[in-house]
């Protein structure tokens, strides 16, 4: 008896040692930098940055993986708070904010049926496309707007969504919450946006919805910078090339075109 015990104070006296060793051994110093510049984010943890989480890109900006200004929830005056804190330089950054792509509200879009199911937008489109005609625009069931964590976006009364740009920190949440991808996060000095996703030929669009893009061209031939290309039945905007001019939005017959500038 006497033996056993000791053989197992020996054995437990060995393993402690061991593991103290492998302690000292294996270290790792941790960077307190991390945790300051975690302390630093603004803890919304919305995963917008493309990182698990708001430690995660700490880590990854402090170990040179991610820039500075990679948080999108961040002000400019907290980019540049970690910035000098850290001794980097941060690039000055335009602000995105989400634009919905399609004005297909309850007055212009044609409605194909009564929808009572869950108000959920991937529910509906599983159901014959959705209830409306167009079977590339907005649904209304508000998913994006269930999907912000920063009360950025609400339903108008239109059944459209609206994104308060003041609040909408761009972390992309209601762009993935979106099944028709008509969210996009465009950077705020850009506000000439093609408001429609549609690519049927210009009749259907216009048995649809009376705001869709027909594909006409006229934006096109309009343009002075060349910026438009209309493929598929449906205008693109470069907005690098894009200077905001607004001709596009003038002539567009259908008004598919919306400037953001003007509706503030």
């Amino acid at each position: 008896m006497i033996a056993a015990v000791m053989t197992m104070a020996v054995t437990g006296f060995v393993a402690g040692l061991g593991l103290m060793y492998a302690s000292k051994k294996f270290h790792v110093q941790k960077d307190e930098r991390i945790e300051t510049v975690n302390g630093m984010l603004p803890a919304a943890n919305c995963g917008g940055c493309g990182f698990p989480g708001c430690g995660a890109l700490a880590e990854a900006i402090v170990n040179g993986k991610a820039p500075v200004n990679a948080c999108p929830v961040c002000s400019r005056e907290m980019v540049q708070q970690i910035a000098e804190y850290l001794g980097l330089t941060a690039d000055s950054t335009i602000k995105k904010v989400a634009r919905v792509r399609c004005m297909g509200n309850c007055d212009s879009a044609v409605e194909k049926y009564n929808y009572y199911g869950p108000r959920d937008c991937h529910s509906i489109v599983l159901l014959s496309g959705g209830n409306k005609l167009c079977t590339y625009g907005c649904v209304g069931e508000g998913s994006c707007v269930k999907a912000c964590g920063f009360d950025a976006m609400h339903m108008g009364n239109d059944g459209i969504p609206v994104v308060n740009e003041e609040k909408c920190c761009s972390c992309g949440l209601c762009v993935k919450a979106c099944p028709r991808n008509l969210i996009v996060l465009i950077s705020e000095d850009r506000p000439v946006v093609v408001s429609c996703m549609s690519k049927d030929k210009g009749p259907e669009v216009k048995k649809a919805c009376s705001v869709g893009c027909i594909g006409c061209k006229m934006c096109e031939k309009k343009c002075p910078v060349g910026a438009i290309d209309v493929d598929s039945f449906l205008a693109k905007i470069d907005p690098a090339v894009c200077n905001v001019c607004g001709v596009c939005v003038d002539v567009c017959p259908t008004k598919a075109i919306k400037n953001y500038s003007r509706t503030k």
